[in-house]
């Protein structure tokens, strides 16, 4: 798909780093999907030894995902994607995809964005919150740690003053597990 210009929408460290040259940035939202930590991490905040747990946008009737749309100015549209693709479908359970998102001002943009390949064998399906917080707290990939990971998106969801109440739980489980009195109990 050649979309002019470039929108990427990002819903986890994409938010807080997109890696990438960016000529706007605004709120917004895709319909059909949630933000879910439905994804095992063998690279990025896991190991396949001790795998971790990362974002993805898991389709679901009626949901909707609140994030963040990059606009991509032409000059740079060929090595975002490339960047975007080397990231993002490192183990192939992401698929990328091109949706229809709305912007906060109200426009409508088609977007690429990586939404959770169903069929892979790192999709989890729901996992309940507390097995997704002891995985969380003990996870530990090439991008460093998994808490990091969690801790990053929450704060950034708040700052944009978007709510997610699983991830709000996951934090403070996850702080509890990670807590040293919780190792040596």
């Amino acid at each position: 798909m050649t979309q002019s210009p470039l929108w990427v929408f990002g819903y986890g460290s994409l938010m807080w780093n997109p890696e990438f040259p960016h000529a706007e940035r605004r709120l917004a939202t895709l319909s059909g999907y949630h933000r879910s930590f439905c994804m095992w991490s063998i690279h990025h905040r896991g190991t396949e030894e001790n795998p971790g747990l990362v974002l993805a946008l898991d389709p679901a009737e009626g949901a909707h995902c609140r994030g963040v749309a990059f606009r991509v100015e032409e000059a740079h549209r060929e090595t975002t994607l490339a960047r975007l693709r080397e990231r993002e479908l490192v183990s192939s359970a992401y698929i990328e995809v091109w949706r229809e998102i709305t912007l906060d001002d109200g426009r409508r943009v088609e977007a690429v964005t990586y939404v959770v390949d169903t069929e892979h064998a790192q999709y989890t399906g729901a996992l309940p919150l507390e097995r997704q917080a002891e995985v969380i707290a003990r996870a530990v990939g090439g991008r460093g740690p998994n808490t990091e990971y969690l801790y990053n998106t929450a704060a950034h969801l708040g700052e944009l003053g978007i709510e997610d109440a699983d991830l709000s739980w996951l934090c403070n489980r996850v702080r509890e597990l990670a807590a040293p009195s919780a190792a040596t109990s």
